[in-house]
């Protein structure tokens, strides 16, 4: 990872890819290693040789630790984590230090070491609060050891988000909404919310194509997305971006600097950075990312030099996906250029259709946009 050739240029936040995890479920398609903890040191170390690429340390704002399981590692491992991370990015006063975790990983001893090493924010795999459902997910968790989880951390960290998944193959619209009474129920302070997809090359794309599972109607999938947004901000959550809700003052301030189109450092297996017009993403094999570590080679697979056009479509695209939208004078000013100079009669097309709606100088998606959020960025992108 090569350090930005500027101060002006320094990344205010900074993700770390932890790929570790007991099982690869069904559904997923990250950067994720099961089954090989015998790999956990090594890769600490590797990441560590990583690190050292920046030749000096870079105060951040966010730092959020993702996987994989970064909880997955020994009470041992998680400590010299934090530790090595901290150090290469050190946290600015008021600082947001997420980590991601496994319901089951969270034990007294581990929330000790999250707590001791500066972490403020702790994002939830829950999924479901359903038997059924989470044995379809392949989830290695049941309700109890969410609530267990819950009742170990909020006392302690109190900045809690919940990931939670809708659309599973049989379920029902009522099933979802118990999903959301159940999270709400515990005091989560922040819950994200995502339909089931099916990405080709995982377990799940494979049932799906040989009959053996079946996606939910495309119009159930919409009431349960719009049953999410009205029952999350009937109960005081602030709907802020197409996925995420959260009570006030609980926004994942990490993810904002994405959606806000802000620049990152990024490392691990799979990681991908954004540090000046730079974008690159590290190899996704975890044992190819260790091997390059190791013998002092690059561990980078994609390089890409963005143009200001590419730049001011990414920042369009992403502000599209807050519920604030674009603020159309600060985009100009940001771009040189308006969304319309930008994107053509594209715009207008989505303006008349009723996704997109300009007034008070911002630019957002409409209900019915929202709906189709993924779609109105490829069109744009």
């Amino acid at each position: 990872m090569s350090a930005p050739s500027g101060t002006n240029e320094s990344p205010r936040s900074a993700y770390v890819h932890v790929p570790f995890c007991t099982h690869r479920c069904g559904y997923c398609n990250f950067t994720v290693i099961a089954g090989r903890d015998d790999l956990t040191g090594a890769y600490l170390e590797a990441l560590e040789t990583e690190l050292e690429q920046l030749r000096q340390p870079y105060e951040v704002d966010t730092l959020f630790l993702g996987g994989g399981t970064p909880t997955h590692l020994s009470p041992q491992e998680l400590e010299r984590l934090l530790t090595l991370t901290t150090k290469w990015f050190p946290l600015a006063a008021g600082a947001e230090l997420s980590v991601e975790a496994n319901p089951i990983d969270i034990v007294p001893e581990k929330v000790d070491v999250l707590q001791s090493g500066g972490v403020n924010r702790v994002s939830l795999g829950v999924q479901s609060f359903r038997s059924d459902k989470l044995k379809l997910l392949e989830r290695d968790h049941d309700r109890r050891q969410v609530e267990a989880a819950a009742e170990l951390l909020l006392p302690r960290i109190p900045n809690l988000s919940f990931d939670l998944i809708f659309a599973a193959p049989g379920e029902t619209l009522t099933q979802w909404e118990e999903d959301l009474r159940s999270a709400i129920a515990l005091g989560t302070t922040h819950i994200s919310t995502y339909g089931l997809t099916f990405e080709k090359g995982t377990t799940f794309w494979n049932r799906l194509h040989h009959d053996q599972l079946h996606e939910v109607d495309e119009e159930l999938q919409r009431e349960m997305y719009l049953a999410a947004i009205d029952y999350l901000t009937a109960a005081g959550f602030e709907h802020y971006e197409v996925s995420n809700f959260a009570r006030r003052g609980y926004e994942s301030r990490h993810n904002m600097q994405y959606w806000l189109g802000k620049r990152y450092f990024a490392a691990g297996p799979g990681a991908s950075r954004h540090v000046g017009m730079i974008r690159e993403t590290n190899h996704r094999s975890t044992t190819a990312y260790i091997r390059r570590m190791q013998q002092g080679t690059s561990p980078v697979a994609e390089h890409e030099e963005l143009t200001s056009q590419m730049k001011a479509t990414e920042l369009l695209v992403f502000g599209l996906r807050m519920l604030a939208g674009v603020h159309i004078p600060t985009f100009k000013k940001d771009t040189g250029m308006t969304p319309w100079e930008l994107c053509g009669t594209k715009i207008d097309q989505f303006m008349e259709l009723g996704l997109l709606n300009h007034s008070y100088e911002r630019l957002r998606l409409t209900r019915e946009g929202l709906l189709l959020a993924d779609t109105i960025c490829v069109e744009l992108l």
